[in-house]
């Protein structure tokens, strides 16, 4: 198990060294959303580039809004977030955070999840899918249809009970953690990603090299057999002709 956290411009200027000397050994970082508006989180680029100075592992986030309801609108979603990722490498998943569309409109939403994650898998990244336990994944999604994705779970009262299945458990929105002044949420990784996504060269990592084929072994060489006119004389009768030898 790794101590993370997941931050968002509501940390102001976070000091990573600090952050790291506490314990904390990766960080899910907010690039931004369609919740109110399209934007990019004012303190993406920041956290990204003091976060990796320090060698903190992280993944992104980004939370889609309460029109995400269809499968177009996750794949419209999933592309403002790959513009967001382009030139970045991130250790940890990405993920499309779920919170803001209605229970009513869980066939669509779950439509959008899908097409969501498919889009950024299609792109080269590895996607999971944020929600809380119960008002997100139980209310708000058929998880049913979500099998085949990595989950991260917000449940601050215990660990995940109706998600049986996760990767990261989001455990606390009150966590105090040096070098931050205000709350962050803390989080729990069951998981290791790093491993796993660098092995695969995706979320911006490069390809791993292809090992090569091993040579097959050269068939023996077959002796070459000569042949020869030959002539031999025998009780005064001479034979002549072509002799191989054996």
């Amino acid at each position: 198990m790794k101590k993370g956290i997941d931050v968002s411009r509501y940390q102001g200027v976070i000091d990573w060294k600090k952050v790291q000397e506490d314990g904390i050994e990766f960080a899910i970082i907010k690039a931004g959303g369609s919740d109110d508006g399209f934007y990019t989180d004012s303190k993406y680029e920041l956290n990204y580039k003091n976060a990796k100075a320090v060698g903190m592992p992280i993944g992104a986030y980004y939370i889609v809004g309460p029109l995400c309801i269809s499968r177009e609108d996750g794949i419209a979603d999933a592309k403002r977030f790959l513009a967001m990722l382009e030139g970045k490498t991130f250790e940890y998943p990405v993920y499309i955070d779920l919170e803001t569309t209605s229970p009513a409109t869980k066939t669509g939403t779950t439509d959008a999840v899908i097409g969501f994650c498919q889009t950024m898998e299609e792109a080269g990244y590895y996607c999971g899918i944020y929600a809380s336990d119960i008002s997100g994944f139980a209310d708000r999604l058929d998880i049913s249809r979500l099998t085949a994705y990595d989950k991260w779970v917000a449940n601050y009262i215990s660990k995940p009970t109706y998600v049986k299945n996760y990767g990261i458990w989001q455990k606390s929105d009150k966590g105090r953690v040096a070098g931050i002044t205000e709350k962050v949420d803390l989080d729990e990784c069951y998981m290791d990603y790093p491993s796993i996504i660098k092995g695969k060269g995706l979320n911006g990592f490069p390809k791993p090299a292809t090992e090569p084929e091993p040579a097959k072994p050269s068939e023996p060489a077959v002796p070459t057999k000569q042949t020869k006119q030959v002539s031999l004389t025998i009780d005064d009768h001479t034979y002549s002709g072509l002799l191989t030898e054996e």
